[in-house]
């Protein structure tokens, strides 16, 4: 039995149909500021890049409006895709985030570009092998946050730094090398549900004790959608849905308003590759979703939960993320 497990949330910073930049934006602080209230553990924005209807590109901007409108929350990213970046650059920046929100800032680092090959390329600079050098680069950054008197090149702000630094992934590679490394591991599983069990099982094998951490901490992400009924749940999911129906049809939009169903949107193969695609997805009253979460701890060791909750309207998101709180302050056995 484990109860009040932490809770997290990551904010995908999606735009809706008529809605601006800016308005997106402005709707992620309200939301992270409910967050906050409701006792989510910690806040994340994730890099993209090229698409026209994600406001997150610029991931340590962002994180550092959000925690410049909260007061306790931890922010973060989940996450920079290191291989985008210099190491010395990210290493200024969040040092110059955790020197303005000291011990409020995460470092989720992830190896896939977040984007298509021609941006990623523009991104890196014609640099085809950049991906190679993932574990590489996540040894320079620890470097860069140490002290280093000696060294010719060092980070301002940055060194000295104490801030936790998390893998992502949504592969077994990605277990792998943080077991190796004695790091935190963040699962997608909110998209990429095929390997949850086979990377956690793996992280926890191998993992490697290390400085920052003694013993192994996994995360997996799911997609939550909690309404006061089933049906009012199901009807929000309609957005999601279609979000995840555009991707599967390389024809994406800003996310939908609601319907009142998916029938005659989608086709039954349709219907099949979305759900399998977003099979780690929790939708219904707090009932419903409660009684699915303890399932899903069975067969699952976790030390944190991390949800996204792709909501059309603003309002109604706050009170899923309200719910989902009620849900996990009441206590999920496992």
């Amino acid at each position: 039995m484990n109860q009040n497990i932490p809770y997290s949330f990551l904010d995908l910073a999606i735009i809706g149909e008529n809605k601006s930049t800016t308005d997106t934006l402005h709707d992620v602080l309200k939301v992270a500021q409910y967050i906050e209230h409701y006792g989510f553990n910690r806040l994340w924005v994730a890099e993209h890049h090229n698409m026209p209807h994600i406001a997150s590109s610029a991931t340590s901007v962002l994180i550092g409006y959000l925690a410049g409108g909260t007061k306790t929350i931890r922010v973060g990213s989940g996450g920079i895709m290191l291989p985008n970046h210099s190491s010395l650059v990210i290493a200024e920046q969040f040092g110059t985030l955790n020197a303005l929100y000291s011990n409020r800032i995460d470092l989720g680092l992830g190896r896939a570009p977040g984007t298509d090959q021609a941006t990623a390329l523009a991104l890196r600079r014609n640099d085809f092998n950049a991906a190679n050098y993932f574990p590489q680069q996540i040894e320079e950054l620890k470097t860069y946050f140490k002290v280093n008197e000696g060294a010719k090149v060092r980070a301002f702000p940055g060194e000295g730094c104490d801030i936790p630094m998390w893998i992502l992934g949504s592969s077994t590679d990605s277990a792998y090398l943080a077991a190796e490394l004695g790091m935190p591991y963040a699962f997608a599983s909110h998209f990429a549900p095929d390997h949850l069990v086979q990377a956690a099982a793996i992280y926890r094998k191998n993992f490697v004790p290390s400085a920052q951490y003694a013993k192994p901490y996994f995360m997996p992400c799911i997609n939550a959608i909690v309404a006061n009924t089933n049906a009012e749940a199901d009807r929000l999911a309609t957005s999601f849905h279609k979000m995840f129906l555009g991707i599967i049809r390389n024809d994406r939009k800003p996310l939908q308003r609601p319907c009142d169903s998916m029938e005659g949107n989608w086709t039954d193969y349709e219907e099949y590759i979305v759900r399998q695609k977003t099979y780690y997805s929790f939708i219904g009253d707090k009932t419903k979703v409660a009684n699915e979460l303890q399932e899903f701890y069975k067969g699952l060791e976790v030390d944190e939960i991390m949800i996204t909750t792709p909501i059309y309207y603003t309002e109604d998101r706050i009170k899923s993320v309200e719910l989902f709180s009620e849900v996990m302050k009441e206590g999920i056995i496992r």
